[in-house]
C-alpha cells in the first residue's frame, strides 16, 4: 500500500512537470517565423514588434497588475497595496531601463531580444509554479492551454529581434528555448519548496515584471517599430492585444 502511494505521488509529480514543460516549450512555436524566407524584412520586423508590444501590454495590464493587486489587498489595506504596487512597478521600469542601457547599445534589435527574454523568464517562473500547483485541480487544463497560447507570441518577441540582429537561427532558437525552460524551473521551485512556499511573494514579482514589460513595450518595441516607418503595422499592436484577450476568453 505504501509503495503504491509513493508511486502514485511520483507519477503525479512527473505529470505536473510534464504540463509545465509543455506550457513553457510552446514558446518555441514562436520561432517558426524565422524560417519564413519570402518576406519584406522591415515590414515583417515592424509587425512583429508591434504585435509583441500588444501581447506584453495585455499581459501587464490585464494579468500581472490585477493579480499583483489582488494578492496585495489580501495582505494589506487598500492604500498600502496601491503604494507597494506602484513602487515595484516603477522598480521594474527602472531595472529594465538599466538593463537595456547595458546590453549592446549599438544593436537595438539585439537589445530588445535580450531584455524581452529576461522579462519573459521572470514572467514564466511564477507561471511554472502556478501550473505545478494546479495540475490536479479543475482549472489545471484550462490554465495550461491559456499559458501555452500566450507563450507563443512571447516566443516571437524574443526570436525575431535576436534573429534579425545576429542573422543566426540557432541563437534565436536557443534564447527562446532558455525562456521556455524557466517554466519547468518554476515547477521545480514549487516542488522543492512546496511546504514552505510563500505565495505572497508573487505580488512583488508580478508588479516588478509588469514594470519591465511595460518599459520594453513602450520604450523599446513600439519605438523601434516606429523607426521602420511601415504603414499599417501599428494595427498588429491591437491584433496582439485581441489575440491575448481571445486566448483568455477561450480558456475561462
Amino acid at each position: 500500500m505504501c509503495i503504491y502511494f509513493i508511486g502514485d505521488i511520483m507519477s503525479q509529480t512527473v505529470y505536473a512537470y510534464f504540463l509545465s514543460t509543455i506550457a513553457g516549450m510552446s514558446t518555441l512555436i514562436g520561432t517558426v517565423l524565422i524560417f519564413i524566407k519570402k518576406i519584406n524584412k522591415n515590414k515583417f520586423i515592424s509587425k512583429c514588434l508591434f504585435f509583441s508590444s500588444g501581447v506584453m501590454l495585455y499581459v501587464s495590464f490585464f494579468d500581472l497588475i490585477p493579480e499583483s493587486f489582488n494578492i496585495f489587498t489580501s495582505i494589506f489595506y487598500l492604500f498600502p497595496s496601491i503604494i507597494l504596487l506602484l513602487i515595484f512597478l516603477v522598480l521594474g521600469i527602472i531595472t529594465s531601463s538599466f538593463i537595456e542601457r547595458k546590453v549592446n547599445k549599438k544593436n537595438s534589435l539585439y537589445k530588445i531580444g535580450i531584455v524581452s527574454m529576461i522579462a519573459i523568464i521572470l514572467h514564466n517562473i511564477p507561471e511554472g509554479i502556478i501550473t505545478f500547483l494546479s495540475y490536479n485541480t479543475s482549472v489545471g487544463t484550462s490554465l495550461l492551454i491559456a499559458i501555452a497560447l500566450h507563450n507563443i507570441p512571447e516566443g516571437i518577441s524574443i526570436s525575431i529581434p535576436i534573429f534579425y540582429s545576429t542573422n543566426s537561427k540557432l541563437k534565436a532558437f536557443f534564447y527562446t528555448f532558455i525562456s521556455g525552460l524557466s517554466e519547468p524551473f518554476g515547477a521545480l521551485i514549487a516542488h522543492i519548496f512546496l511546504s514552505n512556499l510563500n505565495t505572497n511573494i508573487m505580488c512583488y514579482l508580478f508588479a516588478f515584471t509588469a514594470g519591465i514589460m511595460i518599459q520594453i513595450s513602450v520604450f523599446e518595441l513600439i519605438k523601434e517599430a516606429h523607426k521602420l516607418k511601415e504603414k499599417g503595422s501599428v494595427l498588429y499592436l491591437f491584433l496582439g492585444i485581441f489575440l491575448m484577450y481571445l486566448s483568455h476568453l477561450i480558456t475561462k
